[in-house]
């Protein structure tokens, strides 16, 4: 199964390159993707594929059946992109001012519909479903996968796992990289007004300095990472906006605005954070005589990868592209909305290497240089389809 897979990624890679740089001509932003949706739907019409329509507004859910009944199982593919004008001079660049496929969702999509070529035309050497999910707005909360989710996406039936591939310039074409268990982390904005009272600079008796009171809030946060959370489970918090209503080296404003990010690996702490930032604020806020709004944007859950569907991802790859092509990837404290699926049914979310120093492709993601050796697509297309076959024998 390997080597007939495997060629007809081969076979059908010119093609699924074109696709590729068809989506990354014409990207189109978050819950805004209703022609690359469109393009979609005319390819698996062409192809005769089986999909539901619409799901999340811009969503596709194609549906493959093997010859007889089997387990079902999913795959993920995103196709938003992101607000960034693209730097690269080639001749598939963004046609769109200011957008551009800077997260490789194009080569998500790309892949994933090289896969259902593939196992559509092998449905009489497998058994069961495969549900293949193109999903609108990875790059925006609330997410399109908590939206796919709660309009049924993964129920109908229920997937036993779902799998989810994503770009990774750091990593060679050619290799993969996986990590079971905790892999990437919860993301939540924080945002705070502090209350005060302004005036002249030179008079602090008469008033209520907000500034002041930001400074000791921002430190005191900062212990409930230092002294109140378990050391042995990342976290973040972070702030990297710090405004106020006016102000000058003699004058005290009214207000303060701060925005941050706070992330981490354990979904019961999360919650208990939450509660702590907001205590804090209001009780260092209250203890200078101003006061603190505290606006919690509940965001991404911690992406777990299931164990044993991981593990076993991991074996067939090394199968599927040699011991030498699959490495194991550290945590991450980014985040994924394909984290809300995990939370849901076992997962595995796992890499794509698509960089190539000689080429001097090696932008990160979400940069306006950011593109990858097509080279990938092969594997991309290929892999997906042999796991999505492979994992339930």
């Amino acid at each position: 199964m390997i080597d007939i897979i495997q060629s007809k990624a081969n076979a059908y890679f010119e093609e699924i390159v074109q696709i590729r740089r068809h989506l990354h001509q014409y990207p189109e932003l978050s819950f805004q993707e209703t022609k690359t949706s469109a393009y979609i739907r005319d390819i698996l019409k062409n192809w005769n594929v089986d999909f539901q329509f619409p799901i999340a507004d811009n969503g596709i859910i194609a549906h493959l059946k093997g010859t007889n009944p089997g387990p079902v199982r999913a795959l993920r593919a995103d196709i938003d992109a992101l607000p960034i004008q693209e730097k690269n001079e080639v001749s598939y660049k963004s046609k769109h001012e200011g957008i551009m496929h800077a997260c490789g969702h194009d080569v998500h999509t790309a892949s994933a519909l090289g896969a259902i070529k593939i196992l559509h035309e092998l449905r009489d050497q497998w058994t069961g479903e495969i549900k293949i999910l193109f999903q609108p707005g990875e790059e925006k909360l609330p997410g399109g996968a908590s939206i796919m989710i709660e309009e049924g996406a993964l129920e109908n039936p229920v997937p036993t796992y779902i799998l989810g591939q994503h770009v990774h310039p750091p990593l060679e074409v050619g290799k993969v990289g996986f990590r079971p268990n905790m892999y990437m982390a919860s993301a939540d904005e924080i945002r705070l007004t502090i209350h005060g009272k302004g005036g002249h600079a030179a008079l602090p008796q008469n008033l209520v300095d907000p500034i002041l009171v930001s400074s000791n809030i921002l430190i005191q946060l900062q212990q409930i990472i230092s002294r109140k959370s378990n050391p042995t489970i990342p976290n973040v918090l972070s702030f990297g906006k710090i405004n106020s209503d006016g102000g000058a080296t003699n004058i005290i404003p009214n207000r303060v605005f701060i925005e941050g990010t706070f992330r981490t690996m354990d979904e019961q702490w999360r919650k208990e954070a939450h509660r702590l930032i907001e205590q804090v604020c209001h009780r260092v806020a209250e203890s200078m005589g101003a006061t603190c709004d505290v606006d919690i944007l509940v965001g991404y859950p911690c992406l777990h990868n299931d164990e044993s569907t991981t593990n076993r991802s991991i074996e067939l790859a090394k199968k599927y592209l040699g011991e030498d092509k699959v490495v194991m990837l550290p945590i991450r404290m980014t985040s994924e909305d394909f984290a809300f699926y995990s939370q849901k049914v076992p997962a595995c979310f796992y890499r794509l290497g698509t960089g190539n120093a000689e080429k001097g492709i090696q932008s990160p993601v979400h940069t306006n240089t950011f593109d990858i050796d097509e080279n990938a697509l092969k594997i991309g297309m290929g892999l997906m389809a042999y796991l999505a076959i492979a994992l339930d024998h």
